[in-house]
């Protein structure tokens, strides 16, 4: 408790009681109890969420078994239901975002951090920053209404006589443009995944200590040396939590991807073709579910990407831990 004083020439002072000894155990016994509930709350969500997916698919688990992950026939009329083209298109949009998505955010964090002037670092952090908080519904709106169509008439075209006669790689460019499609959804993901990916290495390039970077300068290393060999190595940890934090947003993604990805339930080839994710599944058809076993489908189709994040966050978990570890054997 607090107690105010008065003291010379009249200037109040305050006294700070000490809490009575004989609260000083239950306090912290409510305090640890409190901080234990809380992070056990978090996994109790978990385990619900968890465990009310595996519920209300039980039917379509029942009836379609493990051959529902490799089956792409998708047809609510007669009630046959795969998720092969689902799956197909969340991790081929998801990657064509990362491939895109990581360089650029490399790139531009780098420029932020090392190479802009003092003048240009506030606005340009800014406008990253502005791009984060635009929603995903307005970034699917400009992809199909703007982006798509310039895509389709300018870039597409160019990409099928570059890449479409090759032989290897010449299957992921051949079809017709038409502006929507897998690549474009992907693009879409990597403009949406940058800013946080950005964000993050930003500030963890801002932690490396002056010291290193200026003792590397002094023994007449360049830019790009003091990044690969000082920065990268301090950081490491953090830039890879950073494209983890990305993929994961890009995993989950779904209006942006529901207008610009086609919807199509066709496994191809082609990036160039529509197709569908399970984001865009469920946002496109569990309103408008007819029976049992198509909602029970959907709901199956929403845990298997509650799967593939989980899964894919234990193993960025594993890296940084293996990083860490590496670490230490280095020291």
């Amino acid at each position: 408790m607090i107690e105010p004083s008065f003291g010379i020439g009249g200037q109040t002072t305050y006294n700070r009681r000490p809490t009575p000894a004989k609260w000083l155990p239950w306090m912290d016994s409510f305090f640890k109890n409190l901080t234990r509930f809380s992070a056990f709350f978090v996994f109790s969500i978990l385990a619900a969420i968890l465990v009310s997916l595996v519920f209300h698919s039980q039917l379509a688990l029942s009836k379609f078994g493990f051959g529902f992950l490799f089956d792409p026939e998708w047809n609510p009329v007669t009630q046959e239901f795969g998720a092969l083209v689902p799956i197909y298109g969340t991790l081929v949009s998801s990657a064509i975002a990362m491939i895109i998505g990581i360089p650029v955010s490399f790139g531009i964090a780098l420029f932020l951090t090392e190479l802009s002037p003092v003048w240009l670092k506030r606005p340009l952090g800014t406008a990253i920053e502005m791009l984060a908080a635009i929603p995903s519904i307005i970034y699917g709106m400009w992809g199909l209404f703007v982006f798509a169509p310039i895509f389709a008439e300018y870039v597409q075209p160019a990409v099928v006589k570059t890449f479409g006669s090759l032989p290897i790689i010449g299957m992921l460019f051949k079809g017709p443009a038409m502006g929507i499609g897998m690549l474009t959804a992907g693009i879409i993901l990597a403009i949406m995944v940058i800013p946080f990916i950005t964000a993050v290495m930003r500030d963890v390039f801002e932690l490396v200590p002056p010291l290193l970077k200026e003792s590397a300068y002094g023994l007449g290393a360049t830019t790009w040396e003091v990044v690969w060999k000082v920065v990268l190595p301090y950081t490491k940890i953090g830039v890879v939590g950073g494209v983890m934090l990305g993929l994961g947003r890009a995993l989950g993604e779904t209006m942006a991807v529901t207008f610009v990805i086609g919807n199509a339930h066709r496994l191809s080839t082609s990036l160039l073709a529509p197709g569908n994710s399970i984001a865009s599944s469920l946002a496109n058809e569990f309103t408008e579910a007819v029976g049992d076993m198509h909602s029970s489908a959907l709901i199956e189709l929403g845990l298997i990407l509650f799967l593939i994040t989980t899964i894919v966050l234990a193993l960025s978990k594993l890296l940084l831990l293996q990083l860490a570890k590496q670490e230490g054997r280095q020291t």
